[in-house]
């Protein structure tokens, strides 16, 4: 069956209320123009040019008589000014075409039990059954060559309605997917922005815990540093004294207790070097003429000689009686002497041990209050050690430190719901339900990936390792102009979204890799075709209930609507 390019023109007024029968309308007239062709009426007026009128007897004489053709609806006689057809010489024109358009858009073909259609003029009688566009024959009536083409409507239009009602349904299907993410992604848009307002409350409370902690942390720095701690190496002089001979003391002890293991490692290697000495001589040859062995037997029995006097050794006892620790028991007890002045200024401070209690605390403030004044100008000595804190102030110095990397990292966390709040995921958001989530379709050697609004790859399958064919940019939109596939896996014709990905992986001497993914509708995600349109530069055609359109909205066409 030949197939064309050619529009096929649906009457919409087919089922209006303009209807004629076949006997009351000339040929290959179609119900929209019946109420040009009047059939009791003698003359015909040419549609396009009314003021060029024939007799009724000349509609379908098989010759053209009205420049626009509208007296030939039912023959090939004026084909030549048919759009559809190439143009054909015009007898009498100086360029030898036509300029004239026709007022018909071709032959009517009723299709009872199908869609009624029109056929292109220069299909009529030209000896070839067009059952794609004429399925009752009747383009046909004059039998050219002997052919005679049988009304095959009734098994086209059953199987056409059949194809229709599978497609019906497979729209309602991708619809209900498509609402189905919507939700999702509607859910998912709330929780982000409820998680903002969220972020956005405890950044407030953290702001005015932050501003508190940092005011309690000044004053308890500020008030440890005027406290009198009685440690070592704090207070007045005799404090940094006994600090420092305490330190002495220990040290002192620690490299006694060194050199007490070194003594006896030595002490086993000079054991066992006697033990083989004496060995040595019980049991070496006298009567060997040997002099050097002789000489070492010799300086042997004077080294054992020497050594049988009594040894002057310290006792390990008194050795270990140094080494115990120091404290009320032993060594010296350091408790005793930080008991003491502990600081060269104590006995001022503690004149408020004796006050009465109701006057105490009023005095202690003062006090404390002097103290700090004395140590930042340098009257005191600041009390802690050099490097350390109190526990006091350690824990309000972390707590202001958590406070502040609490802040900082709520706020990185604000900062990035916003972004993603802020970002285009399409028409109604949908494409946040799908963010994440990845296709794949093997082609050739090659496994291809998509992940939306990620990255798209390309994996060998000889394990060469993956390629980055891009990052997501952006969404476009653009249109598409394709032939419909009977599997419906075709972009068609119409506006399709396109995701946009760049800066992928470096091509050899080329450019960086992008993809461009073009949407159709579809009941479920689909990777359906990858090809390479230019160097390094990839198309991927992708059917998705993303990019279908609600049947339930009102004014909205599918792309497959005819």
């Amino acid at each position: 069956m030949r197939q064309t390019d050619a529009l096929v023109l649906l009457s919409t007024l087919a089922h209006s209320s303009v209807v004629a029968s076949s006997q009351s309308l000339p040929r290959g007239v179609g119900p929209e123009f019946a109420k040009f062709y009047e059939s009791k009426a003698p003359t015909f007026k040419c549609i396009g040019n009314p003021s060029i009128v024939i007799k009724s007897s000349q509609i379908n004489d098989n010759s053209c008589d009205c420049p626009d053709g509208s007296d030939e609806p039912g023959t090939a006689a004026c084909a030549y000014i048919d759009p559809l057809s190439p143009e054909q010489p015009l007898p009498g024109s100086a360029t030898g075409t036509t300029n004239t358009t026709s007022a018909l858009p071709g032959f009517w073909c009723a299709n009872e039990g199908h869609i009624g259609s029109y056929v292109p003029f220069m299909y009529v009688n030209d000896g070839v059954c067009d059952y794609d566009l004429c399925c009752d024959g009747s383009e046909e009536f004059a039998h050219v060559g002997g052919v005679k083409c049988e009304n095959r409507c009734k098994a086209i239009g059953k199987e056409y309605r059949r194809i229709e009602e599978e497609r019906k349904k497979s729209k309602e299907r991708s619809a209900e997917s498509r609402r189905a993410l919507l939700r999702d992604s509607a859910e998912l848009r709330r929780k982000v922005e409820s998680r903002i307002s969220e972020l956005r409350q405890e950044i407030n409370n953290l702001e005015v815990k932050k501003v508190d902690l940092q005011r309690k942390f000044e004053e308890v720095e500020r008030s440890e540093r005027g406290k009198v701690v009685k440690d070592e190496g704090q207070g007045g002089k005799l404090g940094v004294l006994l600090s420092q001979a305490k330190a002495r003391v220990k040290e002192l002890r620690d490299t006694l207790d060194k050199v007490l293991d070194q003594r006896d490692d030595l002490q086993d290697r000079v054991d066992k070097l006697e033990d083989i000495l004496s060995k040595f001589k019980e049991e070496y040859n006298p009567n060997f003429n040997d002099e050097g062995v002789k000489a070492a037997v010799k300086s042997w029995e004077d080294y054992s000689a020497s050594n049988t006097g009594a040894k002057d050794d310290i006792a390990d006892a008194d050795i270990m009686k140094v080494l115990e620790e120091d404290g009320p028991s032993s060594g010296v007890n350091w408790a005793e002497f930080a008991e003491g002045d502990g600081s060269d200024a104590d006995i001022v401070y503690n004149l408020e041990a004796y006050l009465p209690s109701f006057v105490r605390d009023f005095v202690h403030e003062k006090l404390n209050q002097a103290r700090v004044w004395m140590i930042e100008n340098g009257i005191l000595a600041d009390n802690p050690k050099t490097g350390q804190e109190s526990l006091l102030v350690k824990a309000a110095r972390e707590a202001l430190d958590a406070a502040r990397n609490d802040f900082s990292s709520k706020t990185s966390q604000l900062e990035e719901q916003e972004k993603d709040l802020e970002k285009d995921y399409g028409p109604d958001d949908i494409f946040r339900a799908l963010k994440g989530r990845c296709i794949s379709s093997d082609v050739g050697e090659y496994e291809y990936e998509l992940c939306w609004i990620d990255r798209t790859m390309q994996k060998s399958k000889k394990g060469h390792g993956n390629t980055n064919m891009g990052n997501f940019v952006r969404i476009d939109r653009e249109y598409a102009d394709e032939e419909e596939r009977v599997d419906g896996k075709s972009l068609g014709k119409g506006e399709r979204l396109v995701l946009r990905y760049d800066n992928g992986q470096g091509c050899w001497n080329g450019p960086n890799r992008r993809t461009d993914v073009w949407l159709a509708c579809a009941e479920k995600d689909e990777l359906w075709k990858v090809s390479e349109s230019e160097k390094c530069v990839y198309r991927m055609e992708v059917g998705t209930p993303a990019a279908c359109e609600d049947l339930h909205e009102p004014g909205v066409r599918t792309k497959d609507e005819l």
